[in-house]
């Protein structure tokens, strides 16, 4: 069994579960209730593991993680009112015009 994953979010720690699961790679969770034991434990020690069943599997399930986590970094000018807007804005913060920014 080897390490693939580890999150203080246990959402994101599921959603990745999932996408491993799909993909055919068994996996375990570790540590999924040692969120209880904070104060006595290092923050670190209580996040979530999640690891995979056959070592055989790591370099794919890498993949597919790097994969997920791929976020799009293409900011857009409002054509309205000219501000700057992050890739993760659907309408401009400004003026709330819509991004009609194409990729």
């Amino acid at each position: 069994m080897k390490l693939v994953y580890t999150n203080e979010n246990t959402l994101l720690i599921g959603n990745v579960q999932n996408i491993l699961n799909n993909a055919g790679i068994l996996t375990c969770l570790k540590n999924e209730y040692a969120g209880g034991a904070s104060g006595d434990l290092s923050f670190l020690n209580t996040w979530q593991e999640l690891w995979i069943v056959n070592d055989e599997d790591y370099e794919r399930a890498t993949d597919l993680i790097n994969q997920s986590s791929h976020k799009d970094t293409n900011d857009w000018l409002c054509t309205k009112c000219g501000e700057n807007n992050s890739s993760a804005f659907d309408f401009c913060w400004n003026c709330e015009s819509e991004n009609t920014y194409t990729a």
